[in-house]
Formats: structure tokens, C-alpha cells, sequence
């Protein structure tokens, strides 16, 4: 049997020239390791980022003794097997080099029996600093073009490491340094498993028959057989074996009656379980290896149509409209991101309909707790290669050389997993970051060629071809020059925000699929206390702008939300008010996307979580808590959406499904004043054909609008479906900006229930209208059901809130406020 023998837990550190060792713990990394003993101080608080930059230009040396048992070091061959180095490690057993590594992505294993010893053993890896290694390749082999902040190292694209780690426009600079994944020793008696691949064949009437084909390393003579099993719900559903030659075999097993995975809202994710065996004649194990599958076809899908070429994910044949957000690191100190929190996240996105993420690729190849959720909970994945905003040596043999390595690894990590979409080459290095020739600001393409259209697509061609491989994001097919042609590819828009434009430029744009876009806001009052003291509340003091990394970030919120909304009062209505605008600008984009459907097929924003404590693009703070954006992305990415066009006096009411089947539905829709009185009402039933999107109805408002005015007219919309007792869908046409309604204090009532399931049922009702009401606890974390939510008179809602700690009803009728967005600024009395 192969025997593996866990050096996780508990080791020391050092820096390197001095004599006292700290605790350290593996999984980890130094930043971690110094805060838990005491010798520095919270890495996001205020400004102590700055105060921590020695961290990272030192080395370090970590260190662990360890008892191997004797029959384990007698194994034929003995590995030491390391997941994950951070980054540039001198590996020494017992006194003796080992290897050396320079590449944070790749596992690492090398033969150590020789050097083994029985009784005590030492361990000691020493991780060199990046800088002087980054600095001296600036200076003396090139100058890397690349996109960087001012408090951010150049040169990052020479070191095979988290380019993020350096900082972004949402992170801190944080150079860590450890064993960041699991390091153990393998002993191998007679064979172990070396790769397993599953590969599945779809036959048109509904039969799928998996292929396994399995890799062994055999170190002793012996007459071996793989022997695969295959389950469901812990049932076995089919089995075979097959003689291992020449350390292969090929097994086939056909599925009765199989049940297909679906991506969220399509259907359902049954896994089944793949366990695979590896025994010799007497029936002894001497490997295993187990994972879970989902059957099911999903490809990205790029034909000829009636705009240019079509770029959309198809699962089982189905053409689906993607809906999600990208994803970075959920801690700028990766190890940190504990299982629960990095799940807890994907569960958000869950709930607010998602069923795709887009793994950036200037973060890290996740871990499998990742891809398990997602297998679970039908998130698709697009996975970037972790390339981004950089050039890269790609002329060079040794650096393709363990690139290649790199690639390798992760595609055989991943490829079983249902969820894993597309493997994408690199973020934005077509975006004016290659050309012709080398210069200060570009890479020359036949480089880029080498990399992204040579070495990256072969290894996925050659080990999961079932996946489709797209070079870069954004790219254009057949003119990457041009890449963000609305015609064909993916796009990354930004010309609301960075270019300064109006959210009413969504409504231009007409792109295929669009990979990145975004909009920034702050996080709420609680996150802020976090990292700041009372005297640096305010959006420009000094420590507030060192937790915005975009720039003129927070110069940028505040020139749109004067566009938008008045001028708040307070600091904390600032913050949420930031929410709120964040929210409509991407909403206004996503509704416009998914009424362009079949021509749009996915929005992806930017970004659904953070890495620590800032001002950011996300949707979901650093400590898990749903920004407005959140609340409004569960009902702009809901499978049934109703959404308003308002132009000269009309609007156009668009009913949009994800659905895979045609619902029937009534609009709803009351024209009232800015104060909530009944102006005018009506109904419009319709059939709502599947997956698609079209008008329902044209309202002519022009005579209201004309007797009232812009600022005293409201519409709401309704969307019922038929037998269902609640509402599938609401929204609210405005026809001026908020800042200029004349709303009064709604006089908001509320009443507090408790529920079976330890939450609590809040039901509120207006007395006049309530634009953008959210509820907040003023000390403790909630989930709602709801929030930043519109009430007209005469409605009712009932919110579920659902405290993270368990709470007694006194604490939470005592806590709760309600409020709305004439709070955020003095009532016109």
C-alpha cells in the first residue's frame, strides 16, 4: 500500500540571520504565523500595511523535525511531496539540498529515501525574498511592461507567483512567503496511482458510458489490475476492472439511467462517486483514488449568426445565458481563507442566482474545496490560467519550460470536476499590453503566441479535451487589436467608471459577453470600524484613502452619486448611499444584457468578494456581509425578471426568463406619485417563452408626465405567474434622477416575529413612499431574505431575518433599524 505521512501542523520559523524561532503552522504563511505570536500587528488596520513591507524583503526559514517509521523509509521509493511553495524555497532534509523551486503554482515532489534517517529527521525550507530577484531581472534582462499601482513592486510577471500578491486596485501589498499547501512524505512499496482520467461520451438518445484511463508507477514486479466503481448516493450503479500494461489500462463503464448535472437554475447536480483501486492478485490495495463527477456536456459555443459570432456556454445541449461575478482570493493572506468562509461566499452567489464565476487569473488555482462547492451548488466555472495586467518572459525555455509544469498540474487537478467551464489563457494582456515589438509598453505577440496560443491551449488539448480553451479575456477572434468588438468574444467594459461615462451608456452597449464590468462603492459602518479609529471616518481622511486602490476611487464615488442622489448628511449615510449607486449602475447594465439576449449571453461583474477591508468593486464584503449590490443582483439575475425602457413618454415592459420551460404570467403595473398616490393601474397577461426575452407591453405615460411632471411620477412593475402566490419578480421605472423626487419621511412601521428556525419575520408597511429601505442590526450580522427594498403605501413585506449568533427577540427588537433613502440626507420639510 502507498503510505503518505503528514508534516502539516506544527513548525518554526525564522528570519534568516537571526536566532529566535517563532510557532509557525503549515498550511501557512509568515504574515499569519507573526501575527498569532505577537510581533505584528493586524496587517489591515488603518495604514499598518506600510509599516510591513520589511516581511517581505526578508527570507525566511522553516523548520520541522519528524520521526519516520522504519518500514515506512524502507519503501522502494520515498517523496517528498510539497503542494504548495511560496515561492522562491531552498528545500534541505537532514542537512542535504534537496532542490530548489521557483514556482508558487506547481506541486513539488522529489526522491528523499536516500537521506532519511531512522529516529529524528530535520526539515528546513528556506524562501528566498522575490524582490531582488524581480528587481535584478528589471535591470539587467528586461523591463516587463505591466499595469501597477504606485505602492506596488515592478517586475512581477518574472516570478511564478500570485501576481496579486504584490497588490491591485482592491488589495494591499503583502508579500508572503511558506508552504502554503499541504507538504508529505510518500513512501511507495510496490505502486501507486499516478493519474486518473475520466472522460465521457454523451450518445444522442440520452446513454453515457464513461472512459477511465489510469496511470501507475510500479516500483516492484507485480500483476496488477485497476478496479473502478461508480456510485450514487452511495449506491453502486456500475463497476469494472481492467488489467494494468506497461502501468496503463483503459476502463469502460456504462451509466444506466443517468441523471445529468445541470448548472443552477437548469436543473439539478447529482455527483457520482468515481473510486478507483489499484490491487494486485491477492486482492491487497495497494492505491486509491476517489472524486466526484457530475455527467453532463458543457462547452462555450462560437458559430456564425445574425450579429458576427456567438460566444455562450451550453450545457446538455441547452444554450444558457451566464450569470455571475468574478472571483479574487477571499484573503490577501491565502491561507487564511478558511473552507467555511470561502463556501459561505459561494453560497451568497448562489442565492442571488448566479450560476457562473470567473476565477481571475491574477489570484490563485483555488483550492478543492472551491471546485467541490461548486460542483455542488451548480456555479459553472470560467477558469483563468493565473496570468494578468502583465508581460511575461515567454521567450524563454526554462520559464515556458515550468509554465508547462505549472499548466499541467492544474488541469489534472481540476478537469474531473462538473463545474469547470473554460480554461482561459490570461486577464487583460491584449488590452494594450502586446504588440508588434518589445517595448516599455508591450510584448511582442510572437512571445504572447508562444504562450497563451502554444503552450497553455496544447496542455489542455492534450489532457482535458473535452474543455474548450479561449486565449485571453478579453479577446477577439480574428483581430485581437480590436478587443472589445461588439460583435464577436468577450468583453471587459469600463467606460462607466474608469472612462467617466453615464450608466446610461449601458444602454449602447451590444456585446456578445461581457467578462468584466464594474462599479465601486464602499463597505458599511461595521466593516469601516473595523479598520479605522472614529477620527478617520471620513471618505477622504488619510486611512480611508489608503483602503481605496482604484486611484481616484473615492473621487469617482462621489462624483456619480451627486449625479444620482443628494448630498448625504453623514458619513455612514455616505457609505450606504455608495451601496445603493453601485447597485443601479449594475443593474441598469445587467437588465439591458439579458433583454439583448440571444445577441448578449453572460454578464460577469466585477467582483463578487474582497481580499481584506476596502472600498471595491465587490458585492459581498471581506467579513461576508451582502452590500446592496447583492440584494439587487438577486433580483436582477432572477430566472423570471421584469424590467422598464422608459423613452419619450413610453415604456416598454420586457419580461426575461432563464427558465427552461415558457411560464404564464400577468403584468402588473400602477403609475403613482413620487408620494405614493394611484394615478393609474392595469394587468397585461402573457406567456413568457423559455429562455428568452421580449416585450410584453408598451405604456403610453406621456399625459401624466405632462400633468405632473417627471419628478412626481412613479411606475411599478409586478410580475405574477400563474398558481403562485408570490410575486416572481418587481422593479420601479423613475423618470428622473432620485436626487430630484421630492419624497417625504415614508413613516416606515415594522413588527418582529420569531420563527421555527431561530430567525425572525419582519413585516414592514409605509405610509408614504420607501425607496431603497434596508434593515441593518447595530450590533450583529444578519442574513435577510430582502433588502434595499422599495414600499409603496398600501403594500405590506415581510423580511426573514436570520442572525448569524442566535439572539433573543428583546436583543433584536432592540437592534434593528430600519431605514430608507430619505435618511440619507435632511427631509424637505
Amino acid at each position: 500500500m502507498t503510505r503518505r505521512l503528514l508534516l502539516d501542523g506544527a513548525w518554526q520559523v525564522q528570519r534568516v540571520g537571526d536566532d529566535e524561532a517563532l510557532p509557525a503552522r503549515v498550511p501557512g504563511c509568515i504574515h499569519a504565523d507573526l501575527r498569532r505570536a505577537g510581533r505584528i500587528p493586524d496587517p489591515y488596520f488603518r495604514d499598518h500595511e506600510r509599516q510591513l513591507q520589511w516581511i517581505g524583503e526578508a527570507d525566511w526559514t522553516y523548520r520541522r523535525t519528524f520521526t519516520v517509521p522504519a518500514t515506512f523509509g524502507r519503501a522502494p521509493v520515498v517523496r517528498l511531496c510539497c503542494d504548495g511553495l511560496d515561492t522562491l524555497a531552498t528545500v534541505c532534509l537532514n542537512g542535504h539540498v534537496v532542490a530548489r523551486a521557483d514556482n508558487m503554482y506547481r506541486p513539488w515532489a522529489w526522491d528523499v529515501g536516500a537521506l532519511l534517517r531512522e529516529g529524528a529527521n530535520t526539515l528546513e525550507i528556506t524562501f528566498a525574498s522575490p524582490l531582488p530577484v524581480m528587481a535584478r531581472a528589471q535591470r539587467e534582462r528586461r523591463t516587463l511592461p505591466e499595469w501597477h499601482g504606485p505602492l506596488e513592486p515592478a517586475g512581477r510577471g518574472w516570478i511564478r507567483k500570485q501576481p496579486s500578491n504584490f497588490g491591485w486596485d482592491w488589495g494591499p501589498v503583502l508579500i508572503t512567503a511558506g508552504i502554503w499547501r499541504s507538504i508529505y512524505l510518500e513512501a511507495v512499496h510496490a505502486a501507486r496511482i499516478a493519474d486518473v482520467h475520466v472522460q465521457q461520451t454523451h450518445a444522442p438518445e440520452g446513454a453515457v458510458r464513461l472512459q477511465v484511463f489510469v496511470a501507475a508507477e510500479v516500483v516492484r514486479d507485480a500483476a496488477l489490475r485497476a478496479r473502478c466503481t461508480l456510485r450514487l448516493d452511495g449506491d453502486v450503479v456500475a463497476s469494472a476492472e481492467g488489467a494494468m500494461a506497461a502501468g496503463e489500462a483503459e476502463i469502460g463503464l456504462d451509466v444506466p439511467r443517468p441523471r445529468l448535472w445541470w448548472p443552477r437554475g437548469m436543473g439539478d447536480q447529482p455527483l457520482y462517486a468515481v473510486e478507483l483501486e489499484l490491487v494486485d492478485g491477492s486482492g491487497a490495495v495497494h492505491d486509491a483514488w476517489r472524486r466526484a463527477v457530475g455527467l453532463r456536456t458543457l462547452r462555450l459555443v462560437r458559430q456564425p449568426d445574425a450579429w458576427g459570432e456567438s460566444f455562450h456556454f451550453e450545457a446538455n445541449g441547452v444554450p444558457f445565458f451566464a450569470k455571475g461575478a468574478n472571483w479574487i482570493p477571499a484573503d490577501a493572506l491565502i491561507t487564511e481563507a478558511d473552507p467555511a468562509r470561502v463556501e459561505a461566499l459561494l453560497e451568497a452567489a448562489a442565492a442571488a442566482h448566479f450560476n457562473m464565476v470567473r476565477v481571475w487569473g491574477g489570484g490563485v488555482y483555488e483550492t478543492d474545496a472551491f471546485y467541490d462547492a461548486c460542483d455542488r451548488l451548480g456555479l459553472c466555472v470560467w477558469q483563468d490560467f493565473m496570468f494578468a495586467c502583465s508581460a511575461y518572459p515567454a521567450s524563454n525555455d526554462a520559464f515556458l519550460e515550468s509554465v508547462e509544469a505549472e499548466a499541467e498540474a492544474a488541469v489534472r487537478r481540476l478537469r474531473h470536476h462538473a463545474c469547470l467551464a473554460l480554461w482561459c489563457g490570461n486577464n487583460e494582456i491584449e488590452q494594450g499590453l502586446a504588440g508588434d515589438a518589445w517595448t516599455d509598453a508591450h510584448m511582442a505577440w510572437d512571445d504572447y503566441d508562444r504562450l497563451f496560443n502554444g503552450v497553455l491551449p496544447r496542455v489542455v488539448e492534450q489532457m482535458d479535451p473535452e474543455r474548450s480553451y479561449w486565449p485571453g479575456s478579453p479577446h477577439t477572434p480574428g483581430n485581437r487589436a480590436h478587443f472589445n468588438d461588439p460583435t464577436r468574444g468577450d468583453a471587459h467594459l469600463w467606460d462607466v467608471w474608469h472612462g467617466r461615462q453615464p450608466f446610461e451608456w449601458y444602454q449602447t452597449a451590444a456585446h456578445r459577453f461581457c467578462s468584466e464590468f464594474g462599479f465601486q462603492s464602499f463597505p458599511e459602518p461595521r466593516t469601516v470600524s473595523a479598520f479605522t479609529r472614529p477620527e478617520d471616518r471620513n471618505v477622504t481622511s488619510y486611512v480611508m484613502e489608503q483602503h481605496q486602490r482604484s486611484g481616484a476611487g473615492n473621487a469617482l464615488i462621489l462624483h456619480y452619486l451627486l449625479a444620482w442622489f443628494r448630498l448625504p448628511t453623514a458619513f455612514e449615510a455616505t457609505l450606504w448611499l455608495s451601496q445603493m449607486l453601485q447597485g443601479l449602475a449594475i443593474q441598469s447594465a445587467v437588465e439591458h444584457w439579458r433583454r439583448s439576449m440571444p445577441r448578449a449571453m453572460g454578464t460577469l461583474y466585477w467582483q463578487l468578494n474582497d481580499c481584506w477591508p476596502v472600498a471595491s468593486w465587490s458585492s459581498v464584503d471581506y467579513y461576508g456581509r451582502w452590500k446592496a449590490l447583492h440584494h439587487f443582483a438577486r433580483r436582477f439575475y432572477a430566472p423570471l425578471l421584469v424590467s422598464g425602457v422608459a423613452e419619450e413618454g413610453r415604456v416598454t415592459v420586457h419580461a426575461t426568463s432563464d427558465r427552461r420551460a415558457a411560464a404564464r404570467c400577468t403584468l402588473r403595473w400602477t403609475l403613482t406619485t413620487a408620494a405614493g398616490e394611484p394615478l393609474d393601474a392595469g394587468t397585461h397577461a402573457a406567456d413568457v417563452p423559455a429562455q428568452s426575452s421580449h416585450a410584453l407591453v408598451t405604456l403610453d405615460v406621456s399625459r401624466w408626465l405632462e400633468a405632473r411632471g417627471p419628478r412626481d411620477v412613479l411606475l411599478w412593475l409586478a410580475l405574477h405567474e400563474e398558481d403562485a402566490e408570490e410575486t416572481v419578480s418587481e422593479n420601479l421605472v423613475l423618470f428622473a434622477r432620485p436626487k430630484h423626487l421630492e419624497l417625504e419621511a415614508p413613516g416606515i412601521a415594522h413588527t418582529i416575529t420569531p420563527s421555527a428556525d431561530g430567525g425572525f419575520a419582519v413585516t414592514l408597511a409605509a405610509s408614504r413612499t420607501a425607496l431603497w429601505v434596508w434593515l441593518t442590526l447595530t450590533d450583529a450580522d444578519a442574513h435577510l431574505s430582502d433588502n434595499f427594498f422599495h414600499l409603496r403605501p398600501g403594500q405590506t413585506r415581510c423580511i426573514h431575518l436570520r442572525p448569524r449568533a442566535p439572539m433573543r427577540l428583546e436583543a433584536v427588537q432592540a437592534q434593528l433599524r430600519v431605514q430608507s433613502l430619505v435618511d440619507t440626507y435632511a427631509p424637505c420639510r
